[in-house]
C-alpha cells in the first residue's frame, strides 16, 4: 500500500481559535474520553518546531537568534505583530502536517492550537464539521490573563514588561478576531467561550459537535 502523508491530517478533528479559550483542555479531555491521540500545537511549536524556525530564518538571510525582546514586544505595535503572526501561520502549518504525517493512528487525532486556522484546515479535511474554533470573550480573556501564569508571565528580556504584555494581549485579540472572520467565511463553527461552562462542560459541547466522528 502506498504511504499517504496527509491521511492522518485529513481525518483529524481540529480545534483552532484564540489564546486562552481552553483548546488544550478540550483536546486532552476528548483524547482521554474517546481514545484519540491529542496533538498540542504549542508544545510542538515551542520545542520540535524551533529548529525548523531557526533554519527558516537562516534560509531567508535573517539572524538565527530570536529577535530582540524590545524590538519584538515593546517597539512593535500590536497590529503589526498580529499581521506578522498571521503571515507566519501557513509556514508553521506545514510543520504541523509534517508532524501528523508521522502519526498512523487507529482512531482519529484531535489537534488543537491557535495556529490551526480555518483557512488552512478547511481545504484539507473531508468536511468542515471536523473543525471548531474556540474564542474567548473579552471578559473571559481578562479572567484567564489573571488566572493563568503562562498568560500573565512577563515577556523574557523586555525592558518594559508591562507594555510588552499589553502589546502581546492586544495582538492575541486581533489574531482571535481574524480567526472568527475566517471561520465564519468558511462555515466553520465558532464557539465564543465566556466561562459559563467549565472544562468538562466545554468538552461536552465540542464532543457534541464532533459526535459523528467520535
Amino acid at each position: 500500500m502506498d504511504f499517504d502523508a496527509t491521511a492522518t491530517a485529513r481525518r483529524a478533528l481540529w480545534i483552532g481559535g484564540g489564546q486562552w479559550a481552553g483548546k488544550s483542555t478540550v483536546a486532552v479531555n476528548l483524547a482521554l474520553r474517546h481514545g484519540l491521540t491529542a496533538y498540542l500545537y504549542d508544545r510542538h511549536d515551542a520545542r520540535g518546531h524551533d529548529d525548523r524556525r531557526v533554519a527558516d530564518r537562516v534560509r531567508r538571510g535573517d539572524p538565527p537568534a530570536d529577535p530582540d525582546p524590545d524590538a519584538a514586544w515593546v517597539h512593535t505595535d500590536p497590529a503589526r505583530m498580529a499581521a506578522e503572526t498571521l503571515a507566519g501561520f501557513p509556514r508553521r502549518f506545514e510543520w504541523v502536517l509534517d508532524d501528523l504525517s508521522a502519526l498512523v493512528c487507529g482512531r482519529r487525532v484531535v489537534a488543537e492550537g491557535w495556529g490551526l486556522r480555518a483557512e488552512l484546515v478547511a481545504p484539507l479535511v473531508e468536511s468542515v464539521r471536523q473543525m471548531v474554533v474556540l474564542v474567548p470573550t473579552p471578559g473571559f480573556r481578562a479572567h484567564q490573563i489573571t488566572r493563568l501564569p503562562r498568560a500573565s508571565a512577563a515577556v523574557a528580556g523586555a525592558s518594559d514588561p508591562v507594555l510588552a504584555n499589553r502589546h502581546r494581549w492586544e495582538r492575541d485579540e486581533l489574531v482571535a478576531a481574524d480567526a472568527i472572520v475566517q471561520a465564519e467565511r468558511l462555515k466553520v463553527r465558532v464557539i465564543r467561550v465566556d466561562g459559563s461552562l467549565d472544562g468538562e462542560g466545554l468538552t461536552d459541547l465540542v464532543a457534541d459537535h464532533f459526535a459523528a466522528y467520535l
